[in-house]
């Protein structure tokens, strides 16, 4: 896409791209251009440049904690769709206003102000092309679950991280369960073999549903607000963009991806305007005969945040999740774990402090990569065997490479 007309700069503040990329021109002119991964180096008190994409809630959470609490990293660039969302960020977090873009392109803009690295916090359909222009651009990229709302996306993302751990560049997807020290060594000890042959693993996500009011006349009323959610072609859909977390941990416990999966869903609330099910029981089979049966809600309807995930043995019982206590138990012996507290900011503080490190250290093992890439497949494949009330195979699903397209007319480029 071509940048921000320059009647609409104008008018909504925003930078245009190609007067940015004349004013980086003229300024660089002389000096070859050089990935940044390849120019810098990190000394112990060198600080990281960011560039930020997407600052909605969460990605408002995240670019304050790295302002506030990580001082190894500096903001200098941030863009998102919407000008009164950059603007004030950027003079919250000191950004010139140069370095301040929006619009559908925006991205674009950022990552030509030659950043080290690249923090991606929009909704998913948007992550396969901006994080493979970021790693074309050698820039380290940290971003959100899940990596993409269809197999062609995920594919993407798949490729994209194996070229930055082939380019030595770090690669971080922000799961938040893995972080934690009691599911750690929860799963450490089923590993070892505490509880014995898995037979059988129960995982479950409930929460309230996410605001989904009309739609209108373009998709741009559906980028706020996590209105996103409800469109499967834009966040995935409910089973995709939240109950991930569960079956994340549960991939974990297994130790491996299922080879299909089938079940049932539903939309239950009555006034629903995207097209995601808000209710859904799947359950997956595994080639070593394991049972997956993954379940969820999101209803306004009292019932509190759950996620969870629990293993049975044929010698013992083990949980973790995002709450409550990490635990498991066997015929000889067991570990007692602990409450997992604070996930949610604990965890992506974690994963701060990880990129970090790994960023300085020149560590390019990149563990997060096909972990994600997967955990995102299997619910997909989860969410297409509930739509179709049947048996779907991982090979079927791949074979299929369905597409989902969302219509960008009439949005600011």
């Amino acid at each position: 896409m071509t940048g921000i007309r320059e009647s609409d700069q104008k008018q909504n503040g925003c930078v245009n791209r190609r007067r940015f990329m004349a004013q980086s021109a003229a300024a660089a002119t002389g000096f070859a251009i050089m990935k940044p991964s390849l120019v810098r180096g990190f000394e112990a008190n060198g600080r990281i440049e960011v560039g930020f994409v997407g600052l909605g809630g969460r990605g408002s959470l995240i670019a304050g904690m790295i302002a506030n609490n990580h001082k190894g990293y500096q903001i200098v660039s941030i863009a998102d769709y919407f000008d009164h969302v950059v603007q004030p960020k950027g003079e919250q977090l000191g950004v010139a206003k140069e370095r301040r873009f929006c619009g559908l392109s925006a991205y674009k803009g950022v990552i030509d102000s030659k950043v080290d690295a690249m923090f991606l916090e929009t909704p998913p359909c948007f992550f396969p092309e901006h994080v493979a222009a970021s790693v074309d651009a050698g820039c380290h990229v940290y971003f959100a679950k899940p990596v993409a709302c269809d197999v062609p996306g995920c594919l993407s993302i798949l490729e994209s991280g194996r070229k930055a751990t082939k380019d030595k560049q770090v690669f971080l997807v922000d799961f938040q369960v893995p972080t934690d020290e009691f599911n750690i060594e929860t799963v450490k000890r089923c590993r070892e073999g505490l509880i014995g042959r898995i037979g059988m693993i129960c995982s479950i996500y409930c929460d309230e549903a996410f605001g989904d009011p009309p739609k209108t006349a373009t998709i741009e009323s559906r980028l706020t607000n996590l209105i996103w959610v409800n469109d499967i072609e834009l966040g995935g859909g409910m089973l995709v963009n939240a109950g991930i977390h569960a079956v994340d941990a549960a991939l974990w416990l297994a130790g491996e991806r299922p080879v299909s999966a089938m079940g049932a869903s539903r939309v239950v609330n009555a006034n629903h305007h995207g097209n995601t099910r808000d209710v859904y029981s799947i359950t997956y089979q595994f080639a070593n005969g394991l049972i997956l049966n993954h379940r969820g809600e999101h209803l306004r309807n009292t019932h509190a945040f759950l996620c969870r995930c629990m293993a049975w043995g044929d010698a013992g019982y083990a949980e973790i999740g995002y709450m409550d206590k990490a635990w498991a138990r066997g015929n000889k012996g067991g570990y007692a774990g602990g409450e997992i507290q604070n996930l949610y900011a604990a965890g992506i503080d974690r994963n701060l402090t990880k990129f970090e490190k790994a960023v300085r250290d020149s560590n390019y093992e990149n563990d997060t990569l096909q972990r994600s890439v997967d955990s995102t497949l299997t619910v997909i494949l989860g969410r297409e065997a509930g739509m179709r009330n049947g048996l779907l195979t991982w090979d079927e699903m791949l074979k299929e490479n369905k597409k989902l397209d969302f219509d960008t007319t009439g949005l600011k480029v």
